[in-house]
């Protein structure tokens, strides 16, 4: 997950270098260029949203899957508990 969030913004801040890049070496007036600034940052924002979305789902689907596997263990010591108590229950042991 750590390093899925490193490449998301590894990817988002060059995508930030690349857009900023062309706007400011591109033959348009300023006006043009606050415009298409203007847009790319709703396009970046837009995109900020749908990303952070998919990771509250991705996120909620992991703690299900560890609430599940923790259930799990659970179960499994509970189970050797009990096996372990056996063996110390005397009238057990001397059958």
């Amino acid at each position: 997950m750590k390093d899925s969030g490193l490449l998301f913004g590894g990817i988002l801040v060059g995508a930030l270098l690349g857009a900023a890049s062309a706007l400011l070496f591109a033959p348009q007036s300023g006006k043009e260029t606050r415009q298409q600034i203007k847009e790319k940052l709703n396009e970046l924002e837009k995109e900020m949203k749908e990303t952070q979305e998919k990771l509250k789902v991705k996120g909620g689907e992991l703690k299900d899957e560890l609430k599940a596997k923790i259930h799990v263990i659970e179960g499994k010591i509970e189970k050797l508990l009990e096996e372990y108590k056996r063996t110390l229950d005397p009238a057990k042991v001397a059958k």
